[in-house]
């Protein structure tokens, strides 16, 4: 029996299955992450420049470039970190591969044993194995012992876009309060634009990963006005 991926893959793409819900799930996480740390890293800076000077040039060049730096620190950070993921998911279905051309046997017992645990009849799990296993024993294995699915890998490069572009957004916020608003309003304008942001990026994480959203927010929140707090003291330091 024949068991390629890249026989699959190729299948898969003349489908045009779409992304699976992990993998959606997964770029939005990046923006979310991304975005979050976009307020938090350019309020930062913001803070701390307007506090230890009043011209507004050397406030906005360093927003700005802060922001610019924090977008793509961030997607760098996401494609190294989802393409490690992506590379493990790839080895591990190779493992299985070079499994179920050495032992098959033992691969189907895998499949017939995690029925089992599920509570199917040891006779009703092997016809489920043996099942699957003819209809795609590749597919079958990596999803039963690996939970992954085949073809189905993580995009680094999707995440990595995800969370350019929503830090980039996140830091535009502070960044836009601070430099445009008027001397006499720009700090409680930065303050509302942090507060009403991290309020966002808090409500979207928790409903994401099925959280409490009123704990997400506040926690949000708190470390908002926290890291302003610090760096404005820092920039008054110095």
């Amino acid at each position: 029996m024949e068991v390629n991926e890249e026989v699959h893959e190729k299948k898969q793409q003349k489908q045009k299955q779409h992304q699976t819900m992990d993998e959606k799930l997964n770029t939005l996480r990046a923006g979310v992450l991304g975005s979050n740390d976009g307020i938090l890293t350019v309020v930062g800076v913001l803070f701390s420049v307007a506090a230890a000077t009043t011209n507004q040039f050397t406030i906005s060049i360093a927003g700005l470039s802060d922001l610019l730096a924090c977008a793509f620190s961030m997607a760098s950070g996401e494609y190294a970190s989802v393409s490690t993921q992506k590379d493990t998911e790839k080895a591990a279905v190779a493992k299985e591969q070079a499994l179920l051309q050495s032992n098959y046997a033992d691969q189907q017992t895998a499949v017939q044993k995690f029925y089992e645990e599920r509570g199917v009849t040891p006779e009703t799990s092997l016809a489920i194995a043996k099942d699957l296993m003819q209809k795609d024993a590749l597919a079958t294995v990596v999803n039963v012992k690996e939970d992954i699915q085949l073809g189905h890998y993580m995009n680094p490069w999707d995440a990595a876009f995800s969370s350019l572009i929503a830090a980039s957004l996140g830091g535009t916020f502070p960044l836009v309060a601070m430099t445009l608003f008027p001397a006499a309003t720009q700090w409680p304008a930065t303050i509302v634009a942090v507060l009403l942001s991290v309020t966002l990026t808090g409500y979207l994480s928790a409903k994401l990963g099925h959280g409490l959203v009123k704990t997400a927010i506040i926690r949000n929140v708190i470390v908002g006005i926290i890291t302003m707090f610090i760096h404005y003291y820092v920039g008054q330091f110095f």
